[in-house]
């Protein structure tokens, strides 16, 4: 890993077959900035969301595969870019293949031609991090939105996380399906339990090693006259102190002599109360320590960006690679102070930005520093002088 951020890796070209709206698309881009105009529904978020996917997961909009795939298309989609970075360009390819009317279509990973075993194989060669409107109520929302919020923060530095988090799921379910159908079978829940508090450690662990990082990093960089405000970070949940206080094996036996203990009220409960699955991100606003909840919409909006912006940093310090960044109509909810603010830390953190917005006004200060383009439905094309 390198000890320093790859801060000129570029996406050179983005080429999108019959993904979303576009049937065709061939997209160059040459700046480390990148706005896309247009009105609502012209397929803005549709371009951020084919980069999402350059990550382990379901992109930004948490969608499933086969809705990506354009409408009255042939069912599967293909999305390629070309990265240009230091070490080199390499062809980065996923998309959904069709395996005939009997079988379900698969997800397909290729880099430089050759195929991948899962998008936890691009993290090699670029990190992503995004925020999009539906976020702005993270810190009112509830707690399973900030888990999500959580999880993509630890699956930027740790590409085999999201793994894991879907394995403790899949453990958590056959568990309440055996405390449902077969309560008196001890052996088997033992080996479930087991299995469960393997991967529920591993979970919280990694959670709250970066959040402990990210927190660091806030207090380390932060600057009181920036117009976005530091967050104070910390997760609450009887797993989490118990990975806070005891060892990973000790913190495993105590967990499984809670599954064990709790098995009667989980079974009524129908699900494991206690675990990563009951986890919550507090998130406090620094400079009036009060709990982000209760501050302003134009504040909380403020310290989310603050957070998404030093995230970007700590992926950086972590990984070696700056991250590519999208913003989803991030710049209109803006003040002017705030926006200028925005894009000077942006252009700071070395790595390619994508954003989206309505008015071509919002990045009129960024002429001649940002490709500027006008997306229309099925295709982009730049905006005139």
């Amino acid at each position: 890993m390198s000890s320093a951020p790859l801060g000129q890796s570029r996406i050179a070209r983005l080429i999108l077959q019959d993904f979303r709206t576009y049937a065709s698309l061939d997209l160059a881009v040459s700046r480390p900035l990148v706005a896309l105009v247009g009105e609502n529904g012209a397929g803005k978020t549709n371009v951020l969301e084919a980069i999402s996917l350059f990550m382990p997961g379901r992109g930004l909009r948490r969608a499933e595969l086969g809705d990506m795939a354009r409408q009255g298309g042939p069912g599967s989609f293909a999305i390629s870019l070309a990265l240009d970075a230091p070490y080199g360009e390499h062809r980065l390819g996923t998309g959904l293949e069709p395996q005939g009317e009997a079988a379900r279509a698969s997800r397909i990973c290729r880099i430089d031609g050759m195929g991948a075993t899962s998008p936890a194989a691009f993290a090699e060669f670029l990190r992503i991090v995004w925020l999009t409107p539906d976020l702005d109520a993270l810190f009112r929302g509830p707690a399973g939105d900030r888990r999500r919020f959580l999880d993509r923060f630890v699956l930027a530095v740790d590409a085999e996380h999201g793994a894991r988090v879907n394995a403790l799921e899949r453990a958590l379910r056959s568990r309440n399906r055996v405390l449902e159908e077969n309560p008196d079978d001890r052996l088997w829940l033992d080996a479930l339990e087991r299995e469960v508090a393997e991967l529920a450690i591993a979970v919280a662990a990694a959670r709250q090693e970066t959040v402990g990082r990210l927190a660091a990093l806030i207090l380390e960089t932060r600057e009181d006259a920036s117009p976005f405000p530091f967050a104070t970070l910390s997760l609450e949940g009887e797993i989490d102190t118990l990975v806070a206080t005891l060892p990973a094996v000790d913190a495993e036996d105590r967990y499984r002599a809670i599954l064990r203990d709790q098995r009667p009220r989980d079974r009524a409960a129908g699900r494991t109360l206690v675990g990563p699955q009951a986890t919550d991100l507090l998130v406090r606003h620094g400079p009036k320590d009060i709990p982000a909840s209760t501050a302003s919409t134009g504040e909380q909006k403020a310290l989310l960006i603050g957070l998404v912006l030093a995230h970007a940093r700590l992926v950086a310090n972590m990984s070696g690679i700056a991250p590519f960044v999208l913003l989803d109509e991030v710049a209109a909810h803006l003040d002017p102070r705030r926006r200028a603010g925005l894009f000077e830390a942006l252009e700071a953190l070395g790595g390619q930005v994508w954003m989206t917005g309505a008015d071509p006004s919002l990045f009129a200060e960024l002429e001649g520093r940002a490709d500027v383009l006008q997306v229309e439905p099925g295709r982009i094309e730049p905006v005139s002088a």
